[in-house]
């Protein structure tokens, strides 16, 4: 059995990612099971770009490559009329990395004289999974909606409450878990990982 370290200590994502990879035969752990204390510098230019950096780092940490896997993730926010804008800065948009309220005022602020198809944005999900140094699966899943001119539900975290999604006719600030996951950047990249994950021979 592979363990696939998971480049992060978020329980939530460390859980959600055991859940929909459990018909394979993987433990999937955190940075913190794993023993790996690391803080990798993400200075690439796309979300694929950071993902690959991220795991590439931990995997080089690794004394027993052989046994081991990493899989790390980048996401945010693109605005189509800010040319991708926040894109790979959405968590320090407003200059202070994790400070929302400061990223969804200057968003707001940013756009604050586009209208209706300006608006219009995707959350991006990238995920890279190092097996060996020969063979890295790399796959981006996206949810496309639009910007909304005011604030919209109080769920969720990050720019959800800006975030407009036709199909349920709400915010991800006002979606309920189940609906978010339904249809999640994170959620569908990982499903694209599912797909290329079972075109690798893995031993019970």
């Amino acid at each position: 059995m592979k363990d696939i370290i998971v480049a992060s200590n978020n329980k939530h994502k460390i859980e959600e990612i055991q859940n929909i990879l459990r018909e394979f035969p993987v433990r999937v752990i955190g940075l913190k099971e794993a023993g790996i204390d690391a803080d990798i510098e993400e200075n690439g230019e796309t979300f694929i770009d950071n993902a690959y950096i991220k795991a590439k780092g931990i995997y080089d940490l690794l004394e027993d490559k052989e046994n081991f896997w990493v899989l790390s993730d980048d996401s945010g926010l693109s605005v189509e009329a800010l040319n991708g804008e926040p894109g790979v800065y959405s968590a320090r948009y407003a200059g202070k990395h994790g400070d929302d309220k400061a990223n969804n005022e200057k968003l707001l602020s940013v756009m604050q004289e586009i209208k209706d198809k300006g608006r219009a944005a995707k959350f991006v999900c990238a995920m890279v999974l190092i097996v060996n140094e020969q063979l890295s699966i790399k796959v981006q899943g996206e949810v496309k909606g639009v910007i909304t001119e005011e604030y919209r539900g109080k769920g969720g975290f990050g720019y959800d409450p800006l975030f407009y999604v036709e199909k349920f006719n709400k915010t991800f600030g006002e979606l309920s878990n189940d609906e978010k996951n339904s249809i999640s950047h994170r959620g569908e990249a990982l499903e694209l990982l599912k797909k290329e994950m079972r075109k690798i021979k893995l031993e019970e």
